[in-house]
């Protein structure tokens, strides 16, 4: 009985796996082992990047819709949300983007408490320095 090398089997299920990993991808890269084998190791890259920019992103989505809304109220986000903070509401940017596109009303009524709260500092604050 002849001697059973195992890299053979082992190398081919590997290209295989490689090669169903580039399923989709353009030209030779879907269907040649060392083209696909790059291009599946880049993908693995931009893929664990951009799971920590996508956090970066929604971030900065929010936030542009947040002053979107706000100065619509006259407020620009900066004072919104100290006036948010002075007023004790602790909604977070997610829940407040969701909040201005969806239900604009109820966006109003929390930049009418955030100016409350400002005008009410500003007050105290002139009669400190007084």
């Amino acid at each position: 009985m002849s001697r059973s090398k195992k890299g053979t089997p082992r190398a081919h299920a590997r290209h295989r796996k490689v090669i169903k990993a580039a399923k989709g991808y353009w030209g030779r890269r879907k269907n040649t082992f060392r083209a696909a084998n790059q291009a599946v190791e880049k993908a693995a890259q931009y893929a664990y990047r951009d799971r920590r920019n996508k956090k970066r992103d929604f971030r900065r989505l929010w936030i542009q819709r947040i002053n979107a809304a706000s100065r619509q109220f006259g407020m620009p986000y900066s004072k919104f949300m100290n006036g948010l903070k002075l007023a004790g509401i602790d909604l977070d940017r997610k829940v407040l983007a969701d909040i201005a596109v969806t239900d604009a009303k109820g966006f109003e009524a929390i930049a009418k408490s955030a100016q409350d709260a400002l005008d009410k500092h500003e007050k105290e604050q002139a009669k400190k320095s007084a």
